[in-house]
């Protein structure tokens, strides 16, 4: 017995996951935002576009700039492991771009935080993640 492959769908299972998968990372990034909000850093951008690439959060705490990363998967070992070396460049790309808008420019204190959301929604904030 031949097995038969219905292309459409499979193109649509496809999309559906797509879908799902972009809904759940809309649904952490706005948890994530109101974490940082309630903490006290207002939130004054979402998915910041520029010309390298696109910064989820862009919050404030006082004089710094806070770029937050978020990334939500079933664990938040999974998680974190959906960042590669080529999106933490154009993240970091992406925020100097910013930068570039304050009046301080590059010397305005700022740093990249990575929020992991797990499953469950739970949230771990790695704190100027990309520091040497």
């Amino acid at each position: 017995m031949v097995a038969v492959l219905d292309i459409g769908a499979v193109a649509w299972q496809r999309a559906h996951r797509g879908r799902r998968a972009h809904h759940a990372g809309a649904v952490a990034e706005d948890q994530v935002a109101r974490l940082y909000d309630r903490d006290g850093m207002a939130v004054c951008a979402r998915r910041w576009r520029g010309s390298g690439g696109e910064i989820d959060i862009v919050a404030r705490d006082g004089d710094r700039v806070i770029f937050v990363e978020v990334k939500q998967s079933r664990t938040h070992a999974e998680a974190a492991s959906h960042l590669c070396t080529r999106q933490m460049r154009r993240i970091w790309e992406a925020g100097e771009e910013f930068l570039a808008g304050e009046p301080k420019g590059s010397l305005t204190d700022a740093r990249i935080d990575v929020a992991l959301v797990d499953g469950s929604g739970r949230i771990e904030i790695l704190r100027n993640a990309f520091a040497a």
